[in-house]
């Protein structure tokens, strides 16, 4: 859809150099779709730019490259935001329109806000149901930001945050933001599809964001392997070609990302339904396995050599025992070290003391129960771990019986413990 909007239409409003770097530029208005999983439909469009010049395609970096040369980003800016909203084709529909701000725009807005929320109910998309975007590490000037943010705020506009995860994106400065929603990203994503930690780190992301009062957004969601993961981490809305590419807003476009993401989302249940079958097997033999260990132990059968078929179980890594203070008593049964691990003196842990640690006070409160605690990092290697323990009774009084695992090696790292097996 091209410009509606005449040059007549922008006199007055900006000036002769930036109406004329207008003129000779044919902008087009795409939106792409925005989901929520929850609710399993459309919940709003993402405004996009489609530039040409002298009928060559010409990417949206380098149209405000341009612009930035010849001093007329707000004015081009302000231009976009306007055509955005003429050529809505939704209107009616209860749906969010997000747009993007330059950042320039963050530094010359006096009266702007006025103009647009003024824009948006003639053209009859009230400010409530516009979603303004901002890159959070834009400005240096958090002062400036902030008073944007209000006076948008004051209008009734909401307030995304773009990109958030990059560069020096700032945990305070958000909170102090309180924006919405909050786009994680894209490269994130893509590297939680190839990096273990990457995910890991992701699905902390998302959870901290949600827990400090903001919706999560995934974008660049391009494959079902990225969908799985972004649905994994319980990300509030979605967004990516893998729904819908940019287009036209209509009512069918509304229909066809709808539909895109009912198919993902029940494919999702199949794998979820997979992997908990296989959790449920994996863990049921882990118990079997544990519970077999503190029989012979109990026994007063060598503790290395009863531990030898629960290290061989996928993930497992170590086993030891603490008395009732929390002090470990012998050294480690662990899994064989590789030839050419690092040298770490953290393995020979006798007589350390552990009673600070979750795991140990879960025995003590639930002492016939396999309990598993949350996961950190364990000393001897530097790896995310779980640690299950329980308690064992025994001649010499009451001990602990602890196994480390490492979740991520257990079924492509989907392994969730429950806090009691």
């Amino acid at each position: 859809m091209k410009s509606v909007l005449s040059l007549a239409d922008h006199r007055g409003k900006v000036p002769g150099k930036c109406a004329r770097f207008i003129k000779h530029h044919d902008f087009q208005s795409v939106y792409q779709p925005i989901l929520s999983p929850t609710h399993q439909k459309l919940v709003g469009y993402e405004a996009l730019v489609r530039v040409h010049r002298d009928n060559r395609p010409i990417a949206p970096p380098e149209l405000f490259e341009q612009a930035s040369i010849l001093g007329v980003t707000t004015g081009v800016d302000q231009h976009l935001l306007n055509l955005h909203l003429t050529n809505f084709g939704l209107k009616q529909e209860p749906v969010w329109l997000f747009i993007n701000i330059n950042p320039d725009t963050l530094l010359h807005h006096a009266g702007y806000l006025g103009q647009l929320a003024d824009h948006c109910h003639s053209a009859g998309v009230p400010p409530e149901r516009i979603v303004l975007e901002l890159v959070e590490t834009a400005t240096r000037d958090t002062n400036a930001l902030l008073e944007f943010i209000q006076e948008a705020k004051d209008f009734g506009f909401q307030i995304a945050i773009d990109d958030f995860g990059m560069g020096d994106s700032n945990f305070e400065r958000l909170w102090r933001i309180n924006p919405l929603i909050v786009k994680i990203d894209r490269s994130l994503l893509a590297n939680a599809e190839t990096h273990q930690r990457a995910r890991v780190l992701l699905h902390s992301l998302v959870r901290m964001i949600r827990e400090s009062g903001s919706l999560v957004l995934l974008e660049g969601i391009e494959s079902e392997n990225q969908a799985r993961i972004a649905l994994d981490t319980e990300a509030d809305l979605l967004q990516g070609f893998l729904f819908a590419r940019p287009k036209h807003s209509t009512r069918e476009c509304t229909i066809n990302a709808e539909n895109a993401l009912q198919q993902v989302m029940s494919r999702s249940q199949q794998w979820s339904l997979r992997d908990y079958h296989s959790q449920e097997t994996y863990l049921k033999l882990l118990h079997f396995e544990i519970m077999d260990v503190c029989h012979q132990i109990a026994r007063g059968e060598p503790f290395e050599r009863v531990c030898r078929n629960l290290l061989l179980m996928e993930g497992v890594k170590r086993c030891f025992i603490l008395d009732s203070h929390g002090v470990q008593q012998g050294r480690l049964a662990q899994v064989d070290m590789v030839s050419g691990d690092r040298f770490n003196p953290l393995y020979y842990s006798a007589g350390a003391r552990w009673s600070h640690r979750e795991y140990f006070r879960n025995a003590l409160e639930r002492p016939q129960q396999i309990n598993s605690c949350r996961p950190y990092v364990a000393l001897p290697d530097a790896r995310r771990t779980v640690t299950l323990s329980t308690g064992l009774a025994g001649s010499t009084g009451q001990h602990i019986f602890c196994i480390d695992i490492h979740p991520d090696e257990v079924l492509d790292g989907h392994l969730v413990f429950p806090t009691v097996l």
